[in-house]
């Protein structure tokens, strides 16, 4: 696959963030999901998976002003292709979920980017345009007005299913705009 997404979600939420990235990816070029399990680990194959990937989106949702412990670990197992540069020059982008409108996930994104940074990646926002007028609604593209990486906000009492309609469009954009970008690197 071009474009590995490798996330982790703690409720589903994230999960659901990270198909609908998939899903715009798709309309451009390939894509797989990479889910880290609970223990924090994914399988061997996934190594090499990245490994061959152009481009890699990582995504967790935001605890306690940052990303999981599960994608932490995860990250820290990434010193292995660290040590060899074998990431170096690949593209990359993130994602976020978390229960309130602010919850600071940018700190998430920003501890993202710099993984990123660390392994000499080169990052892609989003390129969209927020929505920042009195009309604006919770449904409309980008209406959590983030640059750095997909910022969505699911209600703590929200199961997958009740995920703002609007986030899930946003997450589908931002996924068509990293296919179209990689399709255009080929």
């Amino acid at each position: 696959m071009k474009v590995q997404i490798v996330v982790h979600s703690g409720y589903g939420h994230t999960q659901r963030v990270a198909e609908h990235v998939q899903k715009g990816i798709a309309k451009h070029t390939e894509a797989g999901i990479i889910t880290i399990d609970p223990n924090g680990d994914i399988k061997e194959s996934d190594w090499a998976n990245l490994q061959n990937a152009k481009m890699i989106v990582f995504g967790t949702p935001t605890y306690m002003g940052s990303c999981s412990w599960q994608l932490k670990k995860f990250a820290d197992a990434s010193s292995k292709p660290w040590f060899t540069s074998a990431w170096k020059n690949k593209f990359a982008a993130g994602f976020t979920n978390s229960a309130t409108m602010n919850g600071d996930k940018l700190s998430t994104l920003h501890y993202l980017f710099t993984l990123s940074q660390q392994h000499g990646m080169v990052w892609v926002g989003t390129g969209m345009m927020p929505s920042n007028k009195k009309s604006s609604t919770r449904n409309d593209l980008n209406y959590v007005g983030s640059f750095a990486g997909l910022m969505t906000t699911t209600p703590a009492d929200a199961s997958v299913q009740e995920m703002p309609e609007g986030d899930l469009v946003t997450a589908t954009a931002f996924g068509e705009r990293l296919g179209e970008f990689i399709k255009t690197q080929s």
